[in-house]
């Protein structure tokens, strides 16, 4: 008599489909008890309003916060760009030279520990506006970077850098060939972190400029929404940030992960 060979369903599909519906089902429950409690103690739009009301107000005033989202994400961008290449310029600066990483290191953690909502007041002050909000963005998101490659590029496996150096490996050929792969996940979870610092820095430094027109972001529009107690629109504004902020972490999650899924082990697991 033969056996009939088993076959066992790989559980990474159905286990995708759990993480991406669990939190579908809170959110829907969630909403639905917000739409309901508002509905049935008749709370007023200017206090609290309902999912429903958020929604339409984001469809009606989509011209203006369209606008601001706009150019909150160029700040957003112009903030994150300027943090990844400085932080990964100086990071490399300090393992090429410990004596700059000595002099350097401690006045970049003073920049990061002091809060970015005391120092917006003062760039507003010296620079241009637009210059003073990327700046602000810049500070928030630069530590990460920094602090993330050091930590990668002096994790460098001892064994493997005895080896170069055995074999007459120059400096700038050991920093490409072994140091950078091996601080390259260091790197793309620093910017990780820094993507969506980049965007609270944006936002603090819009607040703080608290300038309207059509250049202004959708911080501003928060507050001004506030003062003129339009409540809908400073949830749909702050609905779209909470997006932003969303897409900006998983786009980045998505390129790390396409550039470790062959070699990297914290990206190979999540293929079985």
């Amino acid at each position: 008599m033969s056996a009939q060979p088993s076959v066992t369903a790989s559980p990474s599909g159905a286990h995708r489909a759990v993480r991406f519906v669990l939190p579908v089902i809170v959110l829907a429950a969630g909403l639905l008890a917000w739409e309901l409690v508002v509905r049935i103690r008749e709370i007023p739009p200017y206090v609290l309003p309902a999912p429903s009301v958020i929604f339409l107000t984001l469809i009606k005033d989509w011209a203006v916060l369209s606008q601001s989202l706009a150019t909150t994400l160029l700040t957003t961008l112009e903030g994150f760009v300027a943090a990844s290449v400085g932080g990964i310029a100086l990071a490399l600066l300090f393992n090429q030279s410990k004596w700059v990483e000595y002099s350097l290191f401690p006045y970049a953690v003073v920049l990061q520990v002091t809060p970015v909502i005391a120092i917006a007041p003062l760039l507003l002050i010296y620079l241009e506006q637009q210059t003073a909000v990327v700046v602000c963005a810049f500070i928030v998101a630069f530590f990460p970077v920094l602090s993330n490659t050091t930590l990668g590029l002096n994790s460098v496996d001892r064994n493997l850098a005895g080896l170069f150096q055995l074999y007459g490996a120059s400096p700038p050929q050991t920093l490409r060939f072994l140091k950078l792969p091996a601080a390259l996940p260091y790197i793309l979870g620093g910017l990780r972190i820094a993507g969506g610092l980049s965007l609270i820095g944006a936002v603090v430094a819009e607040i703080a400029a608290g300038t309207a027109g059509a250049g202004s972001g959708l911080a501003y529009r928060i507050a001004e929404s506030g003062y003129r107690l339009n409540i809908p629109r400073m949830f749909a504004a702050l609905l779209l940030l909470s997006l932003a902020g969303i897409v900006i972490y998983g786009v980045l999650a998505l390129v790390s992960h396409l550039v470790l899924r062959r070699w990297h082990e914290s990206a190979l697991g999540k293929e079985n």
